[in-house]
């Protein structure tokens, strides 16, 4: 099957739209059917109705800035479609302030290492 616009509705939706990262040309260009549903899976939340506009959009905005991705161009375009819908800087800044607690687990992990190996070295450095 050869890619076109009636072959891959969402993943050209999502091009047309400025939703589309071009990280993942690559993954489109050797497997355009799977890109093509896993797109449609991914862009359920937006069409299922359960969840806001809004609230998507601050997931999204917490999803890109979190220090585990770190995908500025989308933190971008979910700010501006958020502003754009009405959301105020306010509550954009309190969904950054709190996905910044994911940064927390790295000293979740590296203080207890710390304070071990601080441990080991003064009775190595006491045996010495």
């Amino acid at each position: 099957m050869t890619q076109n616009e009636n072959s891959y509705p969402v993943v050209e939706a999502m091009k047309a739209g400025g939703g589309w990262n071009p990280l993942w040309d690559g993954l489109n260009e050797m497997d355009p059917e799977w890109t093509e549903l896993y797109m449609k899976m991914a862009m359920q939340p937006y069409r299922s109705g359960v969840l806001s506009r809004k609230v998507i959009q601050l997931l999204c905005i917490a999803v890109d800035a979190a220090a585990t991705h770190m995908y500025a161009p989308g933190t971008r375009r979910h700010i501006q479609a958020a502003l754009d819908m009405g959301v105020t800087p306010q509550e954009i800044l309190e969904v950054l302030k709190l996905c910044t607690v994911v940064g927390i687990h790295s000293c979740n992990l590296g203080v207890p290492i710390l304070v071990e190996e601080m441990a080991a070295h003064e009775r190595r450095q006491a045996a010495s």
